[in-house]
């Protein structure tokens, strides 16, 4: 097929597409949770529900892509994803926002799709770097959103950003039907795990719930104990089917691997780190004058605000395969560890200045785009070649969970903070300090996790696969 060479690029595109889609909402937070006559958790859940159907879907769609192949399973995600935006786009309600979210989420298969085409094209040696690149993407998206947010929200309004996604995934599907190639043969792949992946939806959003209504229904209410105890008896069961499943899910024995579990744990915190920034930037720049710290800021002073951080991210993970080579992945990790920490243990105790923020966040953002090039490394360091795939999917998938929980754990700390109708300083120090406590735990991972003479043995048959998102 003539067009068979721009499959790599569609596989950028739509891995930028996604994480377009996914960042577009954190600068319009503020105005969504007015828009929508919300609370700030409740907008939060904005956020939350994309990067939790996300964590769902990336597994499954993955494994319907080794069943029928990536061609018919990618149409169908990118029609869905963009389906999603246009509900959400168009809600009047949060209700109606949150299915479109959800529906969003499922654009997350994106991943597995585009790590299966470029296989499929690339030569085995310039795999690592056209993975590299595509996983850059996620910086990149997150920068243009931000470049886009400002003006478009105090020119046209919040819902218009919405729009932005769903104008790049429409020719982007059109795109996918003539260029991506249909699979030759039969394609072979174990069944998908439904049980494990209701489960493990299941006992998550009941944990999330819990964690958002604590502060309006209470903690020790009946409702958020009644949810606490479902996700707890939900995840319980969910282990049982994992270990019992043939194919499941998440593949429990793999976890057990010490350069796999402390990846892992790593991607839970560096997830968690990622949008709780996402979450307190916005609304801190945004709160107005009167309350003694906030900018009184517009949406496009936020988004100025993230462009640094989210470049600063880009170039990080775009270089940290030179720096794997030179120093091993455990280094970079701990690099990016130590990084991230700085920049959310300054912001903590210096936030008052513009320049403050900036600093801070470019810190951070260097920080993340490390420790997110780093894990992926590891686990690939940590299995054999035939379960590479397995295992950085639930690489991937543990960091969206982790997203999800900074996303939430954030907007519930800044909630909680509100007195006589605006937060209080207090909710914002904490938010900053808790996510630099996130990072000193990645700091102790990093130095838990395999050394690279130990780990590079393994690598010396396959090239470094870099973070994706």
């Amino acid at each position: 097929m003539g067009g068979r060479g721009l499959v790599p690029l569609l596989a950028f595109l739509g891995v930028m597409a996604y994480s377009l889609s996914m960042a577009v909402v954190t600068p319009a937070l503020p105005l969504l949770q007015e828009g929508l006559d919300t609370t700030a958790a409740g907008a939060a859940w904005a956020l939350t529900a994309m990067t939790l159907s996300a964590a769902v879907a990336t597994p499954v769609v993955g494994r319907l892509g080794d069943l029928y192949g990536p061609r018919r399973v990618l149409l169908v995600v990118v029609a869905v994803a963009t389906v999603g935006m246009v509900v959400a786009a168009s809600a009047g309600s949060l209700q109606v926002m949150l299915v479109g979210r959800v529906l969003s989420g499922i654009g997350g298969g994106v991943f597995p799709l585009a790590y299966t085409l470029i296989r499929d094209v690339f030569p085995p040696e310039r795999t690592a770097s056209a993975v590299g690149l595509m996983s850059s993407m996620l910086g990149l998206g997150g920068a243009v959103s931000w470049c886009i947010a400002g003006p478009i929200i105090d020119q046209l309004g919040w819902r218009w950003l919405l729009w932005v996604p769903v104008a790049g995934l429409v020719p982007g599907f059109l795109l996918a039907w003539w260029i991506v190639p249909s699979s030759s043969g039969p394609r072979r792949g174990a069944p998908v795990d439904w049980w494990g992946a209701a489960l493990f939806a299941g006992w998550l959003v009941a944990a999330l719930t819990a964690l958002t209504q604590g502060m309006d229904w209470g903690w020790a209410s009946p409702g958020v104990i009644g949810l606490l105890a479902l996700s707890l008896g939900l995840a319980v069961l969910w282990v049982v089917v994992e270990r019992r499943v043939a194919d499941p899910l998440v593949d429990l024995k793999l976890m057990r691997r010490r350069g796999v579990w402390t990846a892992n744990a790593a991607s839970l915190l560096s997830g968690y780190a990622l949008m709780a920034g996402g979450v307190l930037f916005p609304l801190l720049v945004q709160l107005p004058e009167r309350s003694g710290f906030g900018f009184g800021g517009t949406a496009t002073q936020a988004a100025l605000l993230q462009i640094p951080a989210s470049v600063g991210m880009t170039v990080a993970g775009m270089t940290a395969g030179l720096l794997d080579r030179r120093v091993g992945s455990r280094a970079v990790l701990l690099a990016g560890a130590v990084l991230t920490g700085v920049g959310y243990g300054f912001l903590a105790f210096r936030h008052a200045e513009m320049w403050q923020l900036y600093s801070g966040g470019i810190v951070r953002g260097v920080g993340l785009g490390f420790a997110y090039a780093a894990v992926a490394n590891l686990v690939v360091a940590a299995v054999p070649v035939s379960e590479t795939g397995v295992a950085t999917g639930i690489n991937t998938l543990i960091r969206t969970v982790g997203a999800s929980l900074g996303t939430q754990v954030s907007a519930v700390i800044v909630a909680a903070s509100v007195v006589g109708g605006l937060p209080a300083e207090s909710g914002f120090t904490i938010g900053f300090a808790v996510s630099a406590v996130a990072m000193a735990g990645v700091v102790v991972l990093a130095l838990v996790a395999p050394r690279r003479g130990r780990a590079e043995r393994g690598r010396a048959e396959r090239p470094a696969v870099p973070a994706s998102a």
